[in-house]
């Protein structure tokens, strides 16, 4: 249970200091005159991405000078533009070189490349700081915070993107990192893979995959084509939000990954010719806006499934853009679980009997607050366009390390009852074991023929055993029996009063 890999996937939550810090550089945003959330959010990555460049730059050098190999990002006379030599300039020549060199030059950072998705988002990036004063604030409050550690800097923009929205956006709700780290855990990303998430937003799917790889296939640093693959093929993410695409490109580029495809796309509106079966992994968590309208759908979704459903229609974008023997780890409304239309048992039977439906983890309401208490599962599934499905491993998560209120604070994970996460990955890694286990217990079984019999109902409690307390009654007789002496008992009791009043 405190195995490393278990290790992983704690949640490395900011509190304290370092959460004030950037509270405040948050406040300073909002009375600098900057409200727009996604906007401060836009410009603190900037700042952010221009300060990481340095440590990169430091780093390239390095290699330069030991390997002959490096190739530096700033020449000499862009030696100004790194964070640490304008940080301390007077605010007046701090805001002349960020606004009018520094910021040029991370736009133009990749014009190397004419394919580049960093570039093409880049090319409408604005600089929108107001005034000489805010940048000098906020430049101080950032160099203050301590970013040298891969994990802190990971909370650090996590923590700051889930100010984005008070509420989903589009029906889009961040994904806590934890739950992020978990799937990615359960599908175990291999260097050979090739990953997508057809709504991507700040592309924290493909991070963590990425991050995953980092830790357990050392490999790819030595393997040239292998390194290769994994700058310039393997990540893949669509949106159709302009500013979350820049987020996004500048979010792989600070987690070390050179030139993924962060692509402006439609995913449900477009059709995928060229597009399918193009990847081996999917991770996503799609928005669950309701409905579009029919005529919008794109054509090669419509003929899979009949509905205007967006979580059924990213259902079966899912399995249009996955090879065969590719997998998924998505997550899903519990709706799409047990509703009845014909569309929702369309897409199961598609699933259960077409593909190979591997597990169905329910997660409490909670998982998604503030943001919405929105009841929702994880989907993971392998294409196969013959079936396979034998057994369906069912979970029913109950606490995820974190109060399920709008708070969401961190509790005593040292307790298993706060925390399922790692019972969740340790089972999924043993599900021999699994084959013995109740129809009482958290998790289990089921068998194929048995989820056809229920219609492809894939809600946990269609198929869950309720333990009942043995419970001993007593005879009718002898309650009757005691009834009568409690009678005699009063009836003697009555008597004896009369007897004293008279």
């Amino acid at each position: 249970m405190n195995s490393p890999v278990l290790r992983r996937i704690s949640r490395h939550m900011i509190t304290g200091e370092l959460k004030s810090q950037i509270d405040r550089i948050w406040d300073a945003f909002w009375a600098g005159g900057i409200a727009n959330p996604l906007e401060v959010i836009e410009q603190i990555t900037y700042l952010l991405f221009i300060k990481r460049l340095g440590e990169i730059d430091d780093l390239e050098r390095s290699k330069h000078r030991r390997l002959g190999t490096g190739k530096p990002l700033f020449s000499d006379a862009q030696e100004n533009l790194r964070w640490n030599n304008f940080k301390d300039l007077e605010p007046r020549e701090m805001y002349r070189v960020v606004s009018e060199e520094v910021f040029p030059f991370i736009k133009d950072l990749r014009s190397d490349r004419e394919d580049s998705t960093y570039s093409h988002h880049m090319k409408d990036a604005r600089f929108t700081i107001p005034n000489a004063g805010l940048l000098s604030r906020v430049v101080e409050m950032i160099d203050r915070v301590p970013m040298d550690d891969r994990d802190t800097k990971g909370d650090v923009y996590e923590y700051m993107l889930s100010k984005i929205a008070t509420a989903g956006h589009n029906g889009q709700f961040r994904t806590p990192r934890h739950i992020i780290k978990m799937m990615v855990e359960l599908v175990k990303p291999t260097p050979k893979d090739i990953i997508c998430d057809p709504a991507c937003g700040t592309a924290g799917f493909l991070v963590a995959a990425g991050e995953y790889l980092r830790d357990n296939h050392s490999e790819i640093w030595h393997d040239r084509e292998k390194a290769e693959h994994f700058n310039e093929k393997m990540f893949h993410g669509y949106d159709f939000d302009n500013t979350m695409l820049r987020i996004g490109s500048m979010n792989m580029l600070l987690h070390g990954v050179e030139h993924p495809d962060i692509s402006y796309k439609d995913s449900l509106s477009e059709d995928h010719a060229g597009e399918e079966e193009k990847y081996t992994l999917i991770l996503a968590n799609p928005p669950f806006t309701g409905s579009l309208d029919a005529d919008g759908v794109a054509k090669d979704l419509a003929r899979m499934v009949k509905t205007t459903k967006t979580e059924l229609l990213f259902l079966a974008l899912f399995v249009r853009l996955l090879k065969p023997g590719g997998r998924a780890a998505v997550i899903v409304p519990q709706g799409v679980l047990f509703s009845g239309s014909n569309a929702h048992k369309a897409i199961r039977r598609i699933l259960v009997n077409e593909q190979k439906l591997d597990a169905v983890i329910a997660m409490p309401s909670g998982v998604f607050r503030p943001y919405a208490g929105v009841s929702t599962a994880v989907l993971i599934f392998t294409k196969t366009n013959s079936g396979g499905t034998e057994r369906v491993w069912f979970y029913d998560m109950k606490a995820d390390g974190l109060s399920l209120d709008d708070r969401r604070t961190e509790l005593n994970t040292s307790d298993p009852a706060n925390d399922d996460i790692p019972d969740i990955v340790q089972r999924w890694q043993n599900l021999d074991v699994e084959q013995n286990r109740a129809r009482t217990d958290t998790s289990f079984l089921v068998e194929q023929a048995e989820i056809v019999d229920n219609d492809y109902d894939l809600s946990i409690n269609r198929y869950r055993l309720l333990e009942s307390e043995t419970t001993n009654h007593v005879p009718p007789s002898q309650i009757l029996d005691e009834i009568l002496r409690l009678e005699n008992e009063i009836l003697a009791g009555i008597k004896e009063i009369q007897g004293l009043v008279n």
